[in-house]
């Protein structure tokens, strides 16, 4: 699709060519970087060579100066960075910095890496504080992150001072895209809208350490979150990662979907006010879940707290997995968790920032498994894989074996070079009413600290680790703040959220009820969506056959129904009706 959408020949640098774009750079970036994480793990000849055949394109549209980005290249040089506020030229540089780190560590070659080095020395010399620079700051955050891991991987400071700045320097007065709004001979009070909404879409109506709500556009608050964590944690900026966490806690006590979808508002991409979370009207961009992804990632890096990980796993396997369809070749761009069934996914989208990010966090995601500290090492996710880690000066290598999120048990094989005494950390899910954890067949007992069971001891070659999670079927509620799901309930089956769909039930799903007192069956159908569990419960069809008018004193019948709910992730895959996750419940 980057081919057939001109995204690859616009590094061309043609000027015949009418397909040009300010942001289409960072869509290509971004498969570029999936393409690298996969070479990482699953080495293939033919990848290689395309990814060596693009990565030299990418670098021979690099001007002398370092700059690079096709669309002001070829159709508006003289525009360069004056118009930060729309036109995603420094988040298209973030993306191209964050492709140019995978492919560094995914091949060890360097020529990517140093072109992005002169692009961000470049921007560098263009903003700062300093006499004679600008200073200003993306309209949509993303390379306030991406030179903190060009940081890492090159060892020089001055991308992470750079970074610092950016996020220092947002929210300060006097703001700078009325400045240079300004000098393009525009009055930015003529912008009704903008001047009463445009900074708080972009956070940037304030310092971020005095932004205490997550609010505007809900990608750009994620990205723009995840670079001041990673600057915090580079820093030891104490102030910076406290506003982080305010803003993390914000989202997920008031803003957050149950599917971990964010951004509820369809204008401006937003999130709303707290606890308005509207069900079929929910935005819930897949970017957004992804982004959310990042964020409690990078807060799980600095503070081991089940929250973070918790979070990462709702998102994966709901509000991230829903966007794309079992095939792997239609996506949703937004999620609503209720549909009359004319949602559908597409191949593509004009903005099309979902696919390439979809396919960035699928292949790099060994990278949010496990982490390492000192002599000790977190398990965060039960997935099938393997890892070679240090944990104190000794070589240690951990796999998993699961069929988990449908089976319970998760058997982990620890193996140090040398017999060695180090510390496991387990995750104890917040779905999880108990678990049960075995060392070689032994119970172990333990107090989880901030939902991490520590298991420390002299391990040795071949020991395994079993764990059997409470892992039942069962029903959830909102707060009951959330107006929108006020007498309704969910279902859940560990870290999965169900939904209702109208071919399962054989009626529009708003004519169900779900019975409150509920015994559910947990059928596993191989053939069903590439093997998934169902849930049967019980419940009702409201009837609505039998009134002849549209408002009578007659009240609607009820008819006994076993209904059916399947993962939300794996909707819209079938024949085309309604859905619904939170349904009217009767007692």
């Amino acid at each position: 699709m980057c081919r057939k959408t001109g995204r690859i020949r616009a590094f061309r640098l043609e000027k015949s060519n009418k397909n040009y774009h300010p942001y289409f750079d960072s869509d290509f970036a971004k498969w570029i970087e999936a393409a690298c994480y996969s070479l990482a793990t699953t080495p293939d000849k033919n990848l290689s060579k395309t990814v060596d055949r693009v990565v030299k394109l990418v670098v021979s549209a690099q001007r002398p100066n370092g700059y690079l980005n096709t669309y002001f290249t070829v159709k508006n040089p003289s525009y360069v960075f004056k118009d930060l506020r729309e036109q995603h030229e420094l988040y298209s540089a973030g993306h191209l910095m964050e492709a140019a780190v995978a492919h560094f560590y995914a091949t060890g070659k360097r020529n990517f890496l140093e072109a992005m080095m002169r692009y961000a020395d470049y921007i560098s010399s263009v903003f700062g504080r300093e006499k004679g620079k600008k200073r200003g700051y993306c309209g949509h955050p993303e390379i306030e992150l991406a030179l903190v891991k060009l940081y890492r991987a090159s060892g020089e400071r001055r991308f992470l001072e750079l970074s610092s700045y950016f996020v220092n320097e947002r929210g300060r007065k006097p703001y700078y895209f009325d400045v240079e709004a300004s000098k393009r001979g525009e009055d930015p009070a003529a912008y009704e809208w903008w001047t009463k909404n445009g900074y708080p879409e972009m956070q940037a109506h304030k310092p971020v350490r005095e932004q205490k709500e997550a609010g505007g556009h809900a990608v750009r608050a994620v990205y723009l979150y995840s670079g001041m964590a990673d600057v915090a944690e580079e820093t030891g900026d104490k102030a910076l990662f406290g506003a982080c966490r305010r803003l993390f806690d914000d989202i997920i006590n008031t803003k957050m979907y149950v599917t971990g979808g964010i951004g509820a508002v369809k204008k401006g991409e937003a999130f709303s006010t707290a606890y308005d979370l509207p069900n079929e009207t929910a935005y819930a961009e897949t970017c957004a879940a992804i982004g959310l992804v990042n964020f409690a990632h990078r807060m799980l890096r600095k503070e081991l707290d089940s929250k973070y990980s918790d979070c990462i796993e709702r998102a994966l396997y709901n509000g991230v997995l829903s966007g794309v369809s079992r095939n792997g070749r239609l996506f949703f761009y937004d999620n609503p968790l209720a549909s009359s069934g004319k949602h559908h996914r597409k191949e593509w989208y004009d903005c099309s920032c979902c696919p390439p990010n979809i396919a960035r966090l699928f292949a790099s995601l060994g990278g949010y498994i496990y982490s390492t500290k000192g002599s000790a090492v977190a398990v965060h996710l039960y997935l099938g894989s393997e890892a070679n880690l240090e944990l104190g000066g000794t070589a240690v290598s951990i796999s998993q074996k699961t069929g988990y999120p449908w089976g319970n048990r998760v058997l982990i094989s620890v193996s140090p070079e040398v017999p060695a005494r180090f510390t496991v950390k387990l995750r104890y899910p917040g779905w999880c009413g108990k678990l049960s954890v075995k060392v070689n067949g032994k119970n172990i007992k333990g107090t989880a600290k901030r939902g991490y069971l520590g298991i420390e001891r002299l391990w040795s070659a071949g020991d395994k680790l079993s764990i059997v999670f409470d892992m039942p079927a069962r029903i959830v509620y909102s707060d009951p703040r959330v107006r929108q799901n006020v007498g309704r309930a969910a279902l859940m089956k560990g870290p999965l959220v169900y939904c209702f769909e109208e071919v399962d039930n054989r009626a529009p799903v708003e004519s169900l009820l779900l019975q409150v007192n509920n015994k559910f069956r947990v059928i596993h159908k191989a053939g069903l969506l590439g093997g998934v569990d169902i849930l049967k419960a019980k419940g009702f069809l409201v009837n609505s056959g039998r009134q002849k008018q549209l408002y009578s004193g007659e009240a609607p019948k009820l008819e006994a129904r076993v209904l059916t709910a399947i993962p939300y992730f794996a909707w819209d895959n079938r024949k085309a009706g309604s859905m619904a996750v939170w349904l009217r419940v009767k007692s």
